[in-house]
């Protein structure tokens, strides 16, 4: 049953990108046994994605990912190539709610069409 844990790799490895605190996967009882404490909701939910690509999950994994900030749904860095359309399609799957992450982010943003690469956003809840 080992395999179970090593097929799960690449979630661990997201989990370490994603600077999951107390990350820890173990294999028990037949199941791959996950938890740790994401910073914000977005990066809980970009595990629970990762997880789902896995065919059969729903009978291997058992995952208790905690949240630790609840004040936005999390924070996006920029890639090369992305708009705000782009990015609320990603985050929220409506490329029209990017307006919402304009308004978030009015500190640092005076055009919705002048993003930079790298640039934080904070990502308000759905």
């Amino acid at each position: 049953m080992v395999q179970v844990a090593l097929n799960y790799n690449d979630v661990l490895e997201l989990g370490k990108t994603l600077g999951i605190k107390g990350l820890a996967g173990k294999e028990e009882g037949g199941k791959f046994k996950l938890s740790g404490t994401a910073e914000y909701e977005f990066d809980k939910n970009e595990m629970w994605q990762k997880i789902k690509t896995h065919p059969g999950w729903e009978n291997e994994v058992q995952a208790d990912i905690k949240v630790e900030k609840t004040d936005v749904y999390g924070v996006y860095a920029v890639k090369s190539g992305d708009t705000l359309s782009k990015i609320a399609k990603y985050v929220y799957g409506d490329a029209n709610k990017y307006p919402k992450i304009f308004e978030a982010n009015k500190d640092q943003l005076s055009n919705p069409d002048l993003i930079k690469v790298g640039q934080k956003l904070k990502l308000p809840k759905p």
